[in-house]
């Protein structure tokens, strides 16, 4: 019944996108692929979209057939957000990406959803704007806003909640709505524009998004240090936040990621945890930076700092920091590298980290740390070899016992990568009573559950 459905609502596709649809099993492999180690579920057809028209009618045909919809970016998402578990369609966004409007005046740009934060920086290049966010991978704006996404430069730019003014969204009847205005602010009427940002596709497609930019900064300066201790490097962070110190970086790398990096993009560093940091500001302003923070983390063991603002130096250093997952896992190339975040209060950073690291180290396991600890956010990166149950158990409890620290510390299982199909078990932990109003929003806004089942909830609503 159900695949006889789903054929009818294929066929129906095709006729009206014609080649724009494969029903090719290795193209729709690639596009549930998934960087956890969740089974990949691939969706029956992939239609790749040009237009918000042409996602409307494509939903709208779905609608009609009780069909589910997956919408896809740049497949950068680490929590099996992808992956079609009761079959359905997945549009592919990647070609809607043109810069529609920069308006330099009022520091916005509106993009198709498929634009990658590389490229709408590459457009802004002449402006003197740019584009702050950065969560490592080449993610397109869409996805950004699906996970709410946030980065490296999230303790002084915000996420994309902050960054978000408006969207366009297909919700699942097939109809296009307009959410928020280029205003900087506004009281009128539910802010639908948020409600949207971090949904994962579970309430609509999002076409295009208008986004905030921000003048780039005349001098930047980047630099790290190192400390005795990871409680050492998360306390002066916490300092360097409580003092106001208005820095646009701050990463902690952990000795085991150090030791990645040195090898994967041939650094010489001492394998210790380590803060990279970066300053953003007129000249006077970056000295001035640099030198409190010296004088910050010298109270707390922090050594060997060193800053410049020569781009190439700046370059190589944050080129280590992105491809960290990489080196991450050429350090065991035939296991599984599988990415988990947390993010706690920031008074509660130090204690979660050491607690995570104790539990990593009594457990055997080969797992670096890195985190955009400004912010109170970090990441694991476990080296599995998925078909040793041992490992996978271990893996297992490392992930829960995190996952439920951070939660009991009053921070939230993820704070950037997503709940997806990874983390739905820790939902109703995080949230309590308040799932069932977010139930509610979902059967009102899609009663037939099209939009990106099996994700989020452990059950269908």
């Amino acid at each position: 019944m159900t695949n006889q459905r789903f054929g009818d609502a294929i066929l129906a596709l095709c006729t009206r996108f014609g080649k724009q649809v494969s029903t090719n099993l290795t193209v729709r492999q690639q596009h549930a692929h998934t960087t956890t180690w969740l089974a990949n579920e691939p969706a029956d057809a992939v239609l790749v979209a040009h237009s918000t028209q042409d996602v409307a009618d494509a939903v709208k045909i779905c609608h009609e057939y009780r069909m589910p919809v997956i919408a896809f970016g740049i497949g950068s998402s680490l929590e099996g957000q992808l992956n079609a578990p009761d079959g359905g369609l997945c549009i592919d966004m990647s070609q809607m990406n043109q810069v529609l409007h920069i308006n330099a005046e009022d520091l916005t740009a509106t993009v198709q959803a498929g634009v990658t934060r590389e490229a709408l920086n590459h457009e802004l290049r002449a402006t003197g704007l740019f584009f702050p966010l950065d969560p490592g991978a080449n993610a397109t704006i869409g996805g950004m806003v699906a996970t709410r996404a946030s980065g490296t430069n999230a303790v002084r730019y915000g996420t994309m909640k902050d960054v978000v003014l408006a969207l366009e969204v297909v919700l699942p009847s097939g109809e296009i709505i307009k959410t928020g205005s280029h205003a900087k602010k506004s009281s009128a009427g539910y802010d639908l524009t948020r409600l949207m940002i971090g949904s994962e596709g579970t309430l609509g497609i999002v076409t295009s998004v208008t986004v905030r930019l921000f003048g780039q900064p005349e001098v930047v300066g980047s630099g790290l240090c190192h400390f005795p201790s990871i409680d050492m490097a998360c306390q002066a962070t916490i300092a360097t936040i409580q003092m106001c110190l208005p820095i646009a970086r701050i990463e902690l790398l952990d000795p085991i990621q150090i030791r990645a990096c040195n090898q994967y993009s041939k650094l010489s560093l001492p394998e210790q945890p380590t803060l990279f940091v970066e300053f953003h500001g007129t000249q006077q302003g970056v000295a001035e930076q640099t030198t409190l923070f010296g004088e910050i983390i010298a109270d707390f063991g922090g050594t060997d700092f060193e800053w410049s603002s020569d781009e190439t130096k700046r370059k190589k250093l944050w080129t280590a920091r992105h491809h960290a997952y990489f080196a991450s896992c050429a350090l065991r190339p035939t296991a599984k590298g599988l990415s988990t975040d947390a993010c706690v209060p920031i008074s509660r950073l130090a204690e979660c980290v050491t607690a995570t690291q104790a539990d990593i180290s009594e457990s055997g396991m080969l797992a670096p740390i890195v985190g955009h600890v400004g912010d109170g956010n970090f990441h694991v990166l476990l080296l599995v070899d998925t078909d040793n149950p041992d490992e996978r158990q271990k893996a297992d409890k490392i992930l829960t016992r995190l996952a439920h620290r951070a939660i009991e510390m009053g921070g939230t299982c993820t704070g950037e990568h997503g709940i997806g199909q990874g983390k739905r078990k820790y939902m109703h932990k995080e949230h309590g009573d308040a799932i069932n109003v977010m139930r509610a929003i979902k059967q009102a806004i899609d009663p037939h559950n099209i939009m990106n089942p099996g994700k989020i909830w452990l059950d269908e609503v």
